[in-house]
């Protein structure tokens, strides 16, 4: 017997709440949304209740037939995954869902930190040999590595103070791998009982340990789950780069059936999580109504955005869009606005810039500000040093009297409960759906494989370089080698070019200033 769940309904949405309310400082206009609505066809012939975890609608269908666990839009001849709920041959009714024979296992993927003040110089040189990070023209690519380890020695004692400043290392690993327990804990509550592997980016776990891990435990099907809420080429697009390189070099993983869950920025629980911490915060000052809401989001080169199509800054303002309605809901109708941090050298990212707003809000009058990290949900250096320490530093010089900032989410429950209902919602599209089905999703990056995000949001894919897990630095014949000639080689190289235009990648990353 086929089973087919169809997308034949599309109820109205509930109508938006004006932002005007919201007295925005600056902020861009709402953007539109899709509504988000299902149904579902079935046959009645001997038909058993069966409870669709997450969606609150139970429907009746075969004894034999399948049931996708989706709440969205977009379903279309989807016949029987094996994942999918079954009804029970012993019982006339059953709301337990049944994997099966499959192995189920979630891969979360994130950046990565130095968990001592020794991982630093190492952990830079990963991040700055991605050509994701430093995007270099093809003439000069060979200069990667090279100008890696160039920026990775200068940038070290800097990064170190920083590190040193929050306990002498980054605590993502630690927060990460909680997270990924809890994650676990919640699948096998909602009976999904999956493996959950954390894979970084720059730093240990890398992604490939995580991926041999995945092998030994004879993984058959794969959700990848990145940790980043809005997707961008710089962050989730580098993760998958670095996917789908590994699982074209293996067979295990070619024929391992998966699927991506590029951003969740829009989903239920998340919204309500972010509200939730807010609200909270606000509580914190004498009036909170008169509270600027100040959402900082990690920036990325304008570059990106304009040239390359990355859908972060658009996703970034939905995103907020939603949190405010949610408040508003809440009759809190603070004012508030967007603004991008941690940008590197004088190249133009987004704007507006997290620390030119402080100034201008403290010129504005602005007396109370509360901080919200909206594109972490770890603490780490980005928000313990530098919005803690230097921005809250700066925003009382800048004449704002009262600072408050909400905590990543960590390990909310609201927050982990909906990234397991986002996991078992994706399990029926493992290996079973393309891109193209898919474009009634809410999300403006749909869910997919490795190969067809990439290939929509990244068309320029380059070689990756491979993760450095050790610094080596001195005069063994290796050492030489690599820290010496490649070194000098970049450093003449690099200085003819600034020597002679004036402007060039020294410029762009500030690594030397002088030349100016």
């Amino acid at each position: 017997m086929n089973c087919q769940v169809m997308n034949t309904s599309s109820p109205s949405p509930s109508p938006s709440s004006s932002s005007s309310s919201r007295n925005p400082i600056p902020t861009s206009p709402l953007l539109l949304r899709r509504a988000v609505s299902y149904s579902l066809s079935h046959k009645t012939d001997r038909c058993s209740g069966i409870q669709i975890g997450g969606c609150h609608k139970t429907v009746r269908l075969p004894r034999n037939c399948c049931v996708v666990r989706r709440c969205a839009p977009g379903w279309s001849d989807l016949r029987c995954p094996p994942q999918a709920l079954v009804a029970s041959e012993s019982q006339g009714v059953s709301s337990i869902p049944i994997v099966g024979e499959e192995k189920i296992g979630v891969l979360l993927l994130n950046l990565g930190g130095p968990e001592t003040l020794d991982d630093v110089q190492p952990f830079l040189f990963n991040l700055f040999a991605d050509p994701d990070i430093i995007r270099l023209p093809r003439l000069f690519r060979f200069l990667q590595k090279p100008l890696a380890q160039f920026i990775s020695v200068l940038r070290a004692p800097k990064s170190k103070e920083g590190y040193a400043s929050i306990g002498g290392g980054s605590p993502l690993r630690k927060i990460t791998d909680a997270q990924a327990e809890e994650l676990r804990k919640s699948l096998w509550a909602k009976n999904v009982p999956a493996k959950v592997y954390v894979g970084m980016r720059y730093w240990h776990p890398f992604t490939e340990e995580a991926i041999e891990q995945i092998k030994k435990d004879g993984i058959t099907k794969l959700v990848v789950l990145p940790l980043y809420p809005q997707f961008s080429i710089s962050t989730s697009g580098s993760s998958l780069r670095l996917l789908e390189s590994i699982f074209r070099e293996d067979e295990y993983l070619v024929n391992m059936q998966h699927t991506v869950i590029p951003s969740w920025y829009q989903r239920e629980g998340y919204i309500k999580a972010m509200a939730d911490l807010i609200e909270k915060e606000l509580q914190t000052f004498g009036n909170p109504e008169k509270v600027v809401i100040f959402f900082s989001a990690h920036g990325v080169p304008l570059a990106y955005v304009e040239e390359a199509g990355d859908p972060y800054k658009a996703e970034m303002e939905e995103c907020v869009d939603l949190i405010m309605e949610e408040l508003e809901k809440r009759r809190l109708t603070n004012p508030y606005t967007l603004a991008y941090q941690s940008r590197v050298g004088p190249v133009e990212w987004l704007k507006p810039y997290t620390d030119e707003t402080i100034i201008d809000l403290g010129r504005k009058g602005v007396k109370s500000l509360l901080a919200v990290p909206i594109s972490f949900v770890s603490e780490h250096i980005e928000t313990l040093e530098e919005i803690d320490v230097e921005y809250k530093e700066l925003a009382l010089k800048s004449g704002i009297e009262k600072w408050g900032r909400v905590p990543a989410l960590g390990c909310e429950q609201t927050f982990i409960s909906d990234l397991a209902d986002a996991v078992i919602e994706s399990l029926p599209y493992v290996g079973a759906m393309a891109v193209s089905n898919l474009e009634a999703r809410q999300s403006l990056v749909p869910l997919g494989s490795v190969e067809e995000l990439l290939a929509t949001y990244d068309s320029q894919r380059r070689e990756l370089p491979p993760p450095v897990t050790v610094w080596e630095w001195g005069w063994t014949k290796s050492a030489e080698t690599w820290n010496g000639r490649a070194a000098m080689l970049a450093v003449l190289v690099l200085l003819v070019l600034e020597v002679t235009t004036g402007e060039g990648f020294l410029h762009q990353w500030g690594v030397l200033p002088l030349f100016h």
